[in-house]
């Protein structure tokens, strides 16, 4: 009963801090555009416009703006035309603040009330990017890059995409930092300034993209742990393990970086000789997988443990789906660099409180466990639009939090999930049949 207590604390800390922020004039005036924005009486404040776009919607602009209005108790409010200025005087690092000022540190705090998951007293931080499709204006081409598609009985065509590099902790399902940038842009070169943001007492869980020796070297100097995935001809000292086919080895061995990459080591100041530990685990198709990990002690860390802890990776993807699938994050409503920033960072803000405010009643349904045939979980798609629906009452002061908060976690309560553990489905090779099926059929959206 405390935990769940504690639990509830840590969403009212979260709620009050917002409100805090998105009110305070001190905020605004670091994330408007200048000192013109935000200076006169207008419908469209500060606080408005952040909280409208965090209850970003499928429907027409113009009916949700109206909807809107009657939310706010408003006869007459702004057209669209009016909502496109309203919005650009806000700056999109607005929700990186939220992000880092209501709920990161909040979270993490060292008085967290959010009882923070932890293996083996580290924080579990996987690390993986994703392309989002972007609006076919010319400006978002031109910061974040062309594509170029040709079908095959037509013309050449291109459209703008960016990349969508994030730091997540799966444990805790909370996005720590996101970075959106060029497409052109490598997965390994963002990795490296996400490893600049962490710090001891963070493990971190990659895939084989970011397999090699200068990643290895830079995270074990910043005293990051970390466990990667390795194909057979990412090391030399690999190809054995392979060849031998036989799961539950760990072997410790010391990388040294090919002469090509010499040079670029000692540019970074990179040690040149590494040890890495080398563990074979068998997947339940029978394949044979290896892992490299910086955490040498078997004592401490045993072999047959490094099987969860890679697992928990696919909660990175997962975070991907909540994203650009339930919160439809490239159904994008503006057309500018700003406006695409702002409604990326707005869904990362979104996602992390709703995380947050769902904890207790997570808490309550796994006291419920023992009178189930399956566990049960928060219906994840009924949170995000309920804390959509109640997005006013929840971030302005028109209403007590507690109040608000109690009336989301019963709507959390009303229709949890059933979880199956064991159940798995293969994966099958993308298909641009199956994406358009998908988006157009299967996608469920909330709100």
């Amino acid at each position: 009963m405390q935990n769940q207590t504690n639990l509830i604390q840590c969403g009212h800390s979260v709620v009050a801090t917002t409100r805090e922020l998105i009110e305070s004039t001190e905020f605004k005036n670091q994330h408007r555009r200048n000192e013109r924005s935000f200076v006169r009486k207008r419908c469209l404040t500060f606080s408005v416009v952040i909280i409208y776009l965090l209850q970003k919607t499928l429907r027409s602009l113009q009916l949700h703006l109206n909807d809107f209005a009657e939310q706010l108790g408003v006869e007459r409010w702004v057209s669209k035309g009016g909502w496109t200025q309203g919005r650009a005087k806000l700056r999109h690092t607005a929700f990186i603040a939220l992000n880092e000022r209501a709920v990161l540190q909040v979270v993490y705090g060292q008085r967290t009330d959010f009882q923070v998951r932890r293996w083996h007293e580290l924080r579990l931080v996987a690390i993986d990017s994703s392309l989002l499709r972007l609006p076919q204006e010319v400006a978002l081409g031109e910061e974040f890059g062309w594509v170029q598609c040709r079908n095959q009985s037509g013309p050449t065509i291109r459209y703008a995409q960016a990349r969508l590099s994030v730091a997540y902790d799966v444990l805790n399902r909370i996005g720590l930092e996101t970075k959106l940038v060029s497409s052109t842009l490598g997965e390994r070169r963002l990795a490296a300034e996400h490893f600049s943001n962490l710090g001891p007492g963070d493990l971190v869980v990659t895939d084989r993209g970011y397999a090699g020796y200068e990643e290895f070297a830079r995270q074990i100097q910043l005293r990051l742990a970390l466990v990667c995935r390795c194909e057979r001809n990412t090391f030399k000292e690999l190809a054995q393990l392979f060849e031998a086919d036989q799961a539950g080895v760990s072997v410790q061995v010391k990388l040294r970086p090919s002469h090509s990459k010499l040079k670029v080591i000692r540019a970074a100041g990179l040690p040149e000789e590494i040890t890495i530990r080398l563990i074979t685990l068998r997947l339940t198709d029978g394949q044979l997988e290896v892992l490299a990990t910086s955490l040498l002690d078997e004592q401490a860390y045993p072999t047959k443990s490094f099987g969860y802890v890679y697992q928990q990776r696919w909660g990175v993807e997962t975070y991907f789906n909540v994203l650009k699938g339930r919160l439809d994050l490239e159904n994008f409503t503006g057309r500018t660099v700003e406006a695409i920033r702002q409604e990326v960072h707005a869904t990362v803000f979104l996602s992390n409180l709703e995380t947050v405010i769902t904890r207790p009643a997570q808490a309550r349904l796994k006291q419920t466990a023992a009178t189930r045939k399956h566990p049960a979980q928060v219906n994840h798609a009924v949170a995000f639009h309920s804390i959509k629906s109640h997005a006013l009452d929840l971030l302005t002061s028109r209403k007590p939090i507690d109040e608000v908060l109690q009336r989301l976690e019963k709507k959390f309560l009303l229709d949890p999930v059933s979880v199956r553990k064991g159940r798995s489905t293969p994966r099958q090779k993308p298909s641009g049949w199956r994406s358009y099926n998908h988006r157009r059929c299967s996608r469920k959206v909330v709100f």
